[in-house]
């Protein structure tokens, strides 16, 4: 058995005026339970293709993402779709809450997607104290500070037992306390036997990471 998860050798080459992007060159990575990989680097460094690549969204145009030892390009539309909704958690700078719905109907759209009704309001309560945020369910987005918005956020990316969270810059909105309540539960998600990966440019959260790398121009800097 390998790694559950098992990035290996993968590119990704776009055309833009003129000129090749190698926003992915031949990047690797391996990650298990309980790690917390931090992606850094500039803008344009290859950290969100290699987020939507794992996410199973960005086919790579060479190299495989093998996920508990079956490479995820190689399946059928629908499972990789099944694969997004069940074990892919996806949190990103933009919170993407529903404004018109409570916390807590925010939470719950990845189970409905799931076809999973309201016998998970244990599970989303649990997840909602987690996270600091079990007194703002029944509120609307708006009643909520900026940092309860994340948090929500991230909620909804983990209810469901996704086993991997991306997490594509989810401090980048925030102020300095609240980066850091953010990254510190991200952390405690990984502890709990999760795999996470996170995309900053916040180098005061590098510490954080069970793994560090650094990303430029679509490869690993030694």
């Amino acid at each position: 058995m390998g790694h559950v998860l098992d990035v290996r050798h993968v590119t990704k080459t776009y055309r833009k005026n003129g000129r090749v992007i190698h926003a992915a060159d031949g990047l690797s990575l391996c990650a298990d339970e309980g790690d917390l990989v931090v992606l850094h680097g500039p803008s344009g460094s290859g950290k969100s293709t290699l987020l939507m690549m794992i996410g199973g969204m960005l086919p790579p145009d060479d190299g495989t993402v093998v996920y508990e030892d079956d490479d995820v390009y190689r399946w059928s539309p629908s499972r990789r779709n099944r694969y997004r909704k069940r074990t892919v958690g996806f949190v990103f700078q933009r919170f993407f809450l529903i404004p018109y719905l409570t916390v807590l109907d925010n939470i719950r759209i990845p189970l409905a997607l799931q076809g999973r009704g309201s016998e998970d309001a244990d599970a989303i309560e649990a997840v909602a104290r987690q996270l600091r945020i079990e007194n703002r369910l029944n509120h609307k987005p708006a009643e909520l500070s900026v940092g309860e918005q994340q948090r929500a956020a991230i909620a909804r990316g983990l209810v469901g037992g996704k086993k991997i969270i991306l997490a594509d810059e989810p401090t980048g909105n925030l102020d300095a306390q609240n980066a850091r309540i953010v990254a510190e539960c991200l952390k405690n998600v990984a502890e709990n036997g999760r795999i996470v990966l996170m995309a900053t440019h916040n180098e005061s959260l590098l510490e954080l990471g069970t793994r560090r790398l650094h990303l430029n121009n679509g490869r690993i800097a030694q």
